[in-house]
């Protein structure tokens, strides 16, 4: 069946986004309310990229944008693809600091593309544009709550990723601490032994199931609930800042854990207000995402074209 796409510009916002919360390595996410905005529409004469925002100056312009590159994955399994793109990004989730800014990215790609194939929804669902996303970035565990909003469990299966959403309790309080020094995912990962010791596991997995009880039903068992054994003390040493905050926190009683791959580190309590931080961290409120990638048709408007105006930081 021949491809046919819309005549006019698409966009979407994608939120940011919290992985592993502790215990759940790979599994569990939270989307957080700071937005990327991303505009695309096809047009002649090959593909040009514009970035606002963080990532201006350093991203590509061209086909090896993230965005491109997802939206050329996506228009594969919709059948065909335009003869050029124009794409305007405004970029307001951190790069490499494990807010999920490359999840955001393919998410929107892949968003972007089915929104301008005329009968793209029939031709890539909700269920086959996850497994897409979590093929493109290799797990599903930021891009689920990217597309989905609140709070996720996600898993793989021989058909590929699948996720749930869950509400989360009012009472949970989200605040980032967000350092200038970026992260690596590969680089984090590599860190990690092939095998772990036996108690660990099963301590952490115990630790996970109690977390999706206190983040939808009991925050007061948050702090147990982000206990971890599987992964970041195996990174620890790549990221001392990162692990003396977290174990600060954790000392002072509030949910802390590493965002990500970080480095920033995720506190899931409010810290109490005289919490010595330091100079190095930008520190940011933000609401949880409930409503994840959303899609409209037209240009971006003059607030989505503002890097700073999405999102609550404090």
């Amino acid at each position: 069946m021949p491809t046919n796409f819309t005549a006019g510009p698409v966009r979407v916002r994608t939120p940011a986004t919290s992985a592993n919360l502790g215990p759940g390595f790979d599994a569990l996410g939270l989307a957080l309310g700071l937005y990327d905005d991303v505009a695309a529409e096809v047009a002649p004469g090959g593909v040009r990229v514009t970035v606002t925002g963080q990532g201006a100056g350093e991203l590509p312009d061209d086909d090896r944008h993230l965005v491109v590159r997802s939206m050329r994955a996506a228009f594969d399994r919709l059948g065909g693809h335009p003869d050029g793109l124009r794409v305007e990004c405004v970029n307001r989730i951190p790069q490499a600091r494990g807010l999920g800014s490359s999840s955001a990215a393919i998410v929107a790609g892949v968003l972007l593309a089915r929104a301008l194939v005329v009968d793209g929804e029939h031709r890539l669902d909700d269920d086959a544009a996850l497994r897409l996303a979590a093929e493109i970035e290799g797990h599903p565990d930021n891009v689920a709550p990217c597309l989905l909003g609140g709070f996720t469990v996600a898993w793989s299966e021989p058909g590929g990723a699948r996720a749930v959403s869950l509400p989360v309790a009012d009472a949970v309080r989200s605040t980032v601490f967000v350092p200038a020094e970026r992260g690596l995912t590969a680089t984090a990962r590599a860190a990690l032994p092939a095998t772990v010791p036996h108690g660990d596991a099963a301590l952490t997995a115990g630790r996970a199931a109690l977390l999706v009880h206190a983040l939808t039903a009991d925050p007061t068992l948050l702090l147990p609930a982000t206990v971890d054994r599987l992964h970041q003390d195996y990174r620890a040493a790549g990221m001392p800042g990162t692990f003396s905050l977290v174990s600060a926190l954790r000392a002072a009683g509030v949910a802390a854990v590493v965002s990500g791959a970080g480095p920033t580190v995720l506190a899931l309590s409010e810290p109490p207000a005289a919490f010595p931080v330091g100079t190095d961290w930008q520190i940011w409120q933000l609401p949880i995402d409930v409503s994840g990638a959303r899609v409209a048709r037209g240009r971006l408007g003059h607030a989505e074209r503002d890097p700073v105006a999405a999102g609550r930081k404090s």
